[in-house]
């Protein structure tokens, strides 16, 4: 009896530690986790990053500083963890690539127009003098220093060289990251801006205009004359700054960005697009009109022009120029140069919308369009990227497909279109 007792003790102890030991990992796990992808950050700055920056000129003493106390932020979007695979996510962080009727909520778009035109007296010389120094219009400029950072007004609440750190580290884009992170050391070796100032976005970009590190070192200028550049405090800096961006990527001096249209029903809306450009006039006999009865500009119908429908048959449509794509250099999303150069427009001659309306689009979830794509690019249709995201060669060959199947061609994704092509 005494050794049953003692046997079935020993049990009892061995269980009672195994549970103790089961609970003890359960609860250091996820601490343990973050404390190796930690230690994993800080051997790749070291073994990895820093040989790269010091042949790159940057100082032992720069890069110690950029990275005292950082770690990798978890939280950011678009990460993949080591260890594990790339997935496209099913939520979409950036609302230039989420619903088009959103996007452009009145109250979001007056916040821009009516405070680009309370800034445009104040600064009506700088204006005049960087228009005639590059040629893009002083509503184009202040349209896009409102949608950055509302005039400036906005805080960045990140660390540039954390997020930058990270994403260089861990994103689905470390090549790109990485190259930013390293434009982030040189302008803190060459004296543009200390390390405490490199405040940035969750995506990494600087400063009022919001400019990525390459993009700063590359374009942006000192407009005060006061000898340095300075886009976080200088309005004269960050408005140039913004005209030298767009002049490098071909800002076309005395066009517009394009016009809202009507498009007839005979014109496929898979004729979108920037390489399936036709001059303005050849367009226009096809049908297609200005809104309002307006007639195109004489100047404007021999000039190219590209049919834009960034929700499809369910929102307006329009003609756009050159600029309107120099403009989406800034931004790459359709959404952002529309709402840039509609921005402008209601800056400099008031506050009117679209004539046409944007439908119930833009509830699927990006990864159900991700999958869309994948089907469609398994039959041979070019969607561009399989990210989720639906650009003009995903809705121009959704077009495509709905025809080629029988179906009214609209464009754009929808659920019954998801569940179709599964």
């Amino acid at each position: 009896m005494t050794a049953f007792l003692g046997a079935e003790r020993n049990l009892r102890n061995v269980v009672s530690a195994f549970l103790l030991a089961a609970l003890t990992s359960l609860l250091l796990s996820a601490p343990a986790s973050a404390a190796t992808i930690n230690d994993q950050f800080r051997a790749w700055l070291q073994d990895d990053l820093w040989p790269q920056a010091k042949a790159k000129g940057i100082s032992r003493h720069t890069f110690d500083a950029a990275f005292d106390g950082i770690n990798p932020n978890l939280k950011l979007p678009d990460l993949v963890k080591p260890g594990e695979k790339a997935t496209t996510p099913q939520k979409q962080h950036q609302a230039e690539f989420g619903s088009p009727g959103a996007y452009f909520a009145e109250k979001t778009v007056l916040a821009v127009t009516a405070g680009g035109r309370a800034r445009e007296a104040t600064n009506a010389r700088t204006l005049a003098a960087i228009e005639k120094r590059y040629g893009v219009p002083g509503e184009v400029l202040l349209a896009i220093w409102g949608r950055e950072t509302g005039f400036g007004a906005a805080k960045m609440p990140y660390d540039a060289f954390e997020v930058l750190g990270t994403k260089a580290f861990m994103s689905t884009k470390k090549d790109f990251f990485r190259t930013e992170l390293l434009a982030a050391l040189e302008i803190v070796e060459r004296g543009l801006a200390p390390v405490g100032a490199m405040k940035s976005s969750w995506a990494g970009a600087l400063g009022q205009p919001q400019f990525m590190p390459t993009s700063f070192l590359k374009h942006a200028v000192d407009f005060d004359g006061d000898g340095r550049v300075d886009i976080w405090n200088s309005t004269p800096d960050v408005l140039a700054s913004i005209a030298n961006y767009l002049v490098h990527y071909g800002w076309v001096k005395g066009r517009g960005w394009g016009f809202e249209v009507t498009v007839p029903d005979q014109v496929s809306c898979a004729l979108e697009g920037p390489d399936q450009g036709k001059k303005i006039s050849d367009w226009a006999a096809m049908g297609i009109k200005r809104v309002g009865g307006k007639p195109f500009p004489t100047s404007e119908l021999k000039a190219e022009g590209f049919l834009l429908m960034p929700a499809g048959r369910s929102g307006p449509a329009f003609i756009a120029t050159p600029n309107f794509y120099v403009l989406k250099e800034y931004n790459t999303s359709d959404l952002y140069a529309l709402f840039i150069g509609h921005g402008a427009d209601r800056i400099a001659h008031g506050d009117s919308n679209f004539s046409g309306n944007w439908g119930a689009v833009g509830g699927l979830h990006r990864s159900d369009i991700a999958a869309l794509q994948r089907t469609l690019q398994a039959k041979g249709y070019d969607v561009g990227s399989v990210d989720g995201l639906p650009g003009f060669k995903t809705r121009r060959s959704i077009g495509r497909w709905q025809v080629k199947n029988g179906r009214a061609a609209t464009c754009f994704p929808d659920a019954e279109l998801v569940t179709a092509l599964k």
